[in-house]
């Protein structure tokens, strides 16, 4: 549970979401419901990668998915260098 919440931790310092939750509570009169609104969207956002993570493991090879994220970053750095994206 430690490695999960700091690997989830740090992957979401500084991103684009981190950024919409910072610029809805500056334009928002409750930080609370932002809070609110966003801890339910990450939470729920976990729950989708959750279960269909486990019903993808029982069905696909776990050496596979690791290929297929493993080629997925691959692909979408070399996009991202290139410019094509």
């Amino acid at each position: 549970m430690i490695s999960t919440f700091g690997l989830i931790f740090f992957a979401e310092l500084g991103d684009k979401t981190q950024l919409s939750v910072m610029t809805l509570s500056a334009q928002s009169h409750s930080a609370v419901s932002v809070f609110v609104g966003a801890a339910l969207a990450l939470s729920f956002s976990a729950l989708l990668g959750v279960v269909f993570g486990d019903a993808v493991t029982k069905l696909v090879p776990t050496q596979y998915i690791h290929f297929g994220a493993g080629a997925a970053f691959l692909i979408l750095g070399l996009l991202l260098i290139t410019g094509k994206i």
